[in-house]
């Protein structure tokens, strides 16, 4: 009995003993193939590095220095065909072609160039000339116009996949650095009144300033919580929230929220929800019979507050002055809609899956939204074939809708009085057709 224990101590030491010999044979194994690699990899840097200056060593004493051209020689790099944008587009695009491929006019394209030139003009260096600044503009610009693969642009227009990729995320963050504070910002009291007026002489609301919706932007899978990116539709995206005037230009906008953010939520981290609540919009008005703040529209998705208007939910116990007020409501909020349709139809990359990662495609939406504004305020014209992707796209946009819990009650007296009026209106409007 005891030979058989010491035998199986004897068997449990030398398993012990042919394991640790093995680890450590496998270990001296890696690390040896590990500087095996090492030395090569530096070897074969060193040699591509001696062979570059013996071949700028020869470009530069093969030649006279007078007889050397004006632009630095690309001794290193792989000299690309720029045939077509120097020649295609530069001389031969016609206006339509402008518009259909950079989504605004060439005088709108060279007005921009010329806003961003401070933040995105390069220095030429010895190796190779700088991109020009149109046409780093022009590449960003045709990936957001078609979200086409990196691989796509950097064959048209002759650079590497590498620069395509970053000429769309300086230009993005130029945009929204340069031209937000010009094009995308919080309106003045007069710009607030203005857009009140036509709010009330276009459609039909009075003491309206602006409409507020959300959009979902669909992405590929981010690298870490993904979970919190499915919305309610069961795809995955990130939420914007906007809000815009009468014309349906943007003039606040919340980019880059997971997609299971709730739309409330988002407007109560944002500086549209500090401006109702703390000091409104404008100074309060008489309005049947009582005094009233300016407000905005909003859906099912945000909570009812004396700023911040929704519909009643449908049911057939709504009275007439509720049917009338939903009727009128929808009518006029429908413009942040209809923006987010002409956002997306001009610029597609918010249409189709983004690739990007994700602390460029934020960037990216705000610059959508800037170069929106851009594009309406200069008048560039929107072809209504391009809705025709947005109207077919294979993931609806998801619903929200909050619990009636979170509606002010005081808010409520202010929606009755709009019912009211409304009523009286169509009332009135009924009494004159007959």
């Amino acid at each position: 009995m005891a030979d058989d224990e010491a035998l199986r101590a004897l068997m449990l030491a030398l398993s012990y003993v042919l394991m640790k010999r093995r680890r450590d044979v496998t270990s001296a194994n890696a690390q040896r193939r590990h500087e095996v690699q090492r030395r090569v990899a530096r070897r074969q840097y060193f040699h591509q590095r001696h062979k570059r200056m013996i071949m700028m060593l020869i470009a530069q004493t093969s030649r006279p220095v007078a007889e050397l051209p004006a632009r630095p020689t690309r001794v290193w790099s792989n000299i690309e065909s720029t045939d077509w944008w120097e020649r295609v587009v530069m001389r031969e695009f016609q206006p339509s072609d402008w518009l259909e491929k950079f989504r605004m006019t060439k005088e709108t394209f060279f007005l921009l160039c010329g806003k961003l030139k401070p933040r995105l003009t390069r220095q030429d260096t010895r190796l190779r000339p700088a991109l020009p600044l149109e046409k780093r503009v022009a590449v960003a610009l045709w990936r957001l116009a078609s979200n086409v693969e990196y691989r796509t642009i950097s064959s048209l227009f002759g650079v590497g996949r590498s620069t395509v990729c970053k000429c769309v995320r300086d230009v993005c963050h130029a945009i929204v650095l340069m031209l937000r504070p010009l094009y995308l910002r919080s309106p003045s009291e007069q710009e607030l009144e203005d857009a009140a007026r036509l709010f009330a002489t276009r459609w039909g609301f009075p003491r309206c300033v602006g409409a507020v919706g959300s959009l979902h932007v669909p992405i590929i899978a981010p690298s870490s919580d993904t979970q919190h990116y499915w919305n309610s539709r069961g795809w995955l995206s990130v939420v914007t929230q906007g809000a815009v005037n009468a014309l349906g230009q943007f003039w606040d906008v919340c980019a880059g929220f997971p997609g299971s953010t709730e739309h409330s939520e988002i407007l109560q981290n944002s500086t549209l929800w500090a401006r109702g609540c703390e000091r409104g919009f404008l100074p309060p008005l008489d309005f049947m019979g009582r005094p009233l703040g300016h407000l905005m529209l909003g859906d099912a998705g945000f909570p009812l507050k004396r700023w911040l208007m929704k519909s009643h939910p449908e049911s057939l116990e709504l009275t007439a002055g509720q049917r009338a007020f939903n009727r009128r409501l929808e009518r006029a909020r429908a413009v942040v809609d209809l923006a987010f349709l002409r956002l997306r139809a001009r610029w597609q990359c918010l249409l189709k899956r983004n690739d990007c990662r994700m602390d460029v495609v934020p960037t990216m939406i705000e610059a959508c939204c800037v170069l929106h504004n851009v594009c309406e305020l200069h008048g560039d014209a929107f072809d209504p074939r391009w809705e025709e992707a947005v109207r077919s796209e294979e993931s609806p946009q998801p619903a929200d809708e909050v619990s009636p819990a979170s509606d002010d009650p005081d808010a409520q007296e202010v929606r009755e009085l709009f019912c009211e009026y409304f009523l009286q209106q169509e009332n009135q409007q009924r009494t004159l057709d007959c």
